[in-house]
């Protein structure tokens, strides 16, 4: 059974940064698709950083893109989400969530096709 954890949440000033970590039990080498989520209160949930098999390059909402940088240990397939120059508006609930075997039609959202999610951690930024 596949498990996620996620870990680093916390308090941390605008400017500052943060690593996020995504503890993996279980098989999980056959998801296509690991990546970091996040959910505000009030808002949707919206796909942050996404790593899939074939893909060259991660994908990356808009928003984070050159903040956030994704990273996963290829022998544990532990996920990592580094985020730099925190804004208030990046406080939120952050998760890690894997997809089955399939290749997800929009890796950067949170659709059916991610079948496994961690509990979640908080962030929150402030002055």
């Amino acid at each position: 059974q596949v498990q996620l954890m996620e870990s680093g949440g916390g308090s941390v000033q605008v400017g500052g940064s943060l690593r996020l970590s995504c503890a993996v039990s279980g098989d999980i080498s056959r998801s296509y698709c690991m990546g970091w989520f996040r959910q505000a209160p009030g808002k949707r949930r919206e796909g942050l950083a996404v790593i899939c098999s074939g893909a060259t390059t991660p994908y990356y909402r808009a928003s984070v893109k050159g903040r956030a940088t994704i990273s996963q240990d290829s022998a544990n397939k532990d996920l990592y989400l580094l985020m730099n120059n925190l804004k208030f508006e990046d406080t939120a609930m952050y998760y890690c969530a894997a997809t089955g075997t399939q290749a997800p039609i929009a890796p950067l959202e949170p659709t059916y096709e991610y079948e496994y999610w961690g509990q979640g951690t908080q962030v929150t930024v402030s002055s």
